[in-house]
């Protein structure tokens, strides 16, 4: 059985952060609400308490018994974990009279520490709190302190339980990814996580949870359903079929190129061009979201004509990745939004469901892919919107327009590539916005439309900013595509950052 490292989840917006700090150690963790410990699970080793948005002191605040975790486990509290194991405990959390935030120097105390002894005396952390640790309990031991928190960090006499008041997972915190090592080393865990371990596991699992069973699987031309598409033609073979719908809303012969690469990967794909099928339904819409239930449910229909064409169907599998689930979850248990990539399908077709990465993070999945032998261009390209250039065309949807912007994503695109800059940037493509302006083209005067370029660089989407790209490339980028994609004569380039402004336009 999988050993594991249970992260407990008080609504940080770097829980999943902590989450891939561990995996990047070749260690398997989950990561849990607050209040849905897993106790009976023999395979946990040991449980870290995350960050959170609250003070420990609001009436609103996650809060959870840790009497019999602390008892039974190794416990790291970071930030909020680190003040509600004090306060939990007869200590004193309050505002501080100069709070911290951003960067901060830690002092070892303790240099034959467990967690803290290895690190150098002095070393850069990243802080973000308003409250602090005013007093703790005479069993607690301060083991490091910054220029402003004497208690930045601590440990408990008699237990295997540890605090910090900073943040290890992140980047600015020099030995971060020591101190977590030097945790899940006080756990005893196995560090047997790795893409070879993971594909042996899974495909072992697939062969005896679906049997001959017979699988369908939607296919994006996206990483994360190629990746599920070759786990399961190893497992199973030919009795996966991979349905690729052309809703006409991909890039630039992306459809041709897509299942090009498929058969390379030797998999059995149906390839259904419904252009004009999904062409006619959106025509004269403008309103963003009517525009993507058109193209969902458009989808549903084709997947579900093409699959009641073959027989003894009992799985529908997906592309399902860890952030997916996590975010489908609050902490009370509340759904936020649905994962499911192709929603609907499952009830629809009464299909049971087959998500083989449904715990893996993005990054893992990448790793998992090239282990695969997939090229790794597949692996490595860029996420695009499930209703493709639907969001990306602003207003109606015609051919015209399609055309227009498939060609400028092309320069774009093919730009990025041929300068190396393509694997520096998370995201990219054209926007074709419902604008004309006046331009001069040789003597004659025209009026024509806008392509908004947008590029950023981002970790896992949850936040971004605009690429600097260097003012040369996108000199050349406006001239190639002013010159060669009729109907554009003007191209913007895209400053906004997510927040407050999103990756896509619609």
């Amino acid at each position: 059985m999988r050993e594991k490292i249970i992260i407990l989840d008080f609504g940080s917006q770097t829980t999943q952060l902590i989450g891939r700090r561990v995996r990047e150690l070749n260690t398997y963790c989950e990561i849990l609400p607050c209040n849905k410990f897993p106790f009976g699970d023999e395979t946990v080793k040991g449980v870290i308490l995350s960050g959170s948005p609250f003070s420990v002191n609001d009436k609103d605040a996650f809060k959870t018994d840790l009497t019999q975790i602390r008892s039974r486990y190794p416990v790291l509290g970071i930030c909020y974990g680190a003040q509600l194991l004090a306060q939990s405990s007869g200590g004193e959390v309050g505002r501080s009279a100069s709070r911290e935030y951003g960067r901060a120097h830690l002092n070892v105390k303790a240099p034959s520490d467990a967690l803290l002894g290895n690190l150098p005396p002095k070393s850069q952390v990243w802080m973000s709190h308003g409250d602090t640790i005013l007093r703790i309990p005479d069993h607690f031991r301060v083991i490091a302190s910054t220029e402003d928190v004497e208690i930045a960090a601590y440990k408990i006499d008699g237990e295997n339980t540890w605090a910090v008041q900073f943040h290890p997972e992140v980047y600015h915190t020099e030995q971060g990814t020591k101190i977590l090592d030097n945790f899940l080393h006080i756990c005893g865990v196995k560090k047997d996580w790795t893409p070879e371990s993971f594909i042996e596991s899974t495909v072992k699992e697939l062969r005896e949870k679906l049997g001959d069973d017979k699988v369908i699987l939607a296919l994006s031309g996206g990483v994360d359903s190629s990746v599920v598409a070759v786990l399961l033609n190893r497992a199973i073979g030919k009795n996966l079929t991979c349905i690729f719908v052309d809703h006409g809303l991909l890039r630039k012969n992306e459809f041709e190129t897509v299942l090009a690469d498929y058969e390379h990967l030797g998999l059995n794909v149906i390839g259904v061009n419904a252009k004009g099928r999904f062409y006619r339904a959106l025509e004269g819409v403008t309103e963003p979201e009517k525009k993507r239930k058109i193209i969902g449910k458009g989808f549903i229909d084709v997947f579900d004509e093409e699959a009641r064409k073959l027989s003894d169907i009992k799985w529908l599998a997906q592309g399902t990745i860890y952030p997916d689930i996590i975010e489908s979850l609050s902490i009370t248990g509340t759904t936020i939004k649905s994962h499911h990539n192709v929603g609907g399908l499952p009830e629809k077709m009464n299909l049971k469901l087959c998500e083989p990465l449904r715990l893996l993070f993005k990054d893992e999945v990448r790793r998992i892919g090239l282990e695969l032998g997939m090229k790794a261009h597949l692996v490595y390209r860029h996420p695009f919107p499930g209703p493709g250039l639907g969001i990306r065309i602003l207003g109606d949807i015609t051919p015209e327009k399609v055309r227009i912007a498939q060609d400028a994503d092309d320069i774009f695109i093919s730009g990025l590539r041929s300068t190396g800059l393509y694997d520096k940037v998370w995201q990219a493509g054209a926007i074709l916005l419902p604008v004309q302006s006046v331009g001069v083209m040789g003597d004659e005067r025209t009026y024509e439309n806008t392509i908004v370029l947008r590029a950023v660089t981002s970790a896992d989407a949850m936040t971004a900013d605009w690429a600097h790209l260097p003012y040369e490339f996108l000199a050349k980028m406006s001239n190639e595509i002013i010159n060669k994609v009729k109907g554009v004569n003007r191209v913007v380039y895209d400053i906004s950052s997510k927040p407050p402004a999103t990756i896509e336009w619609e």
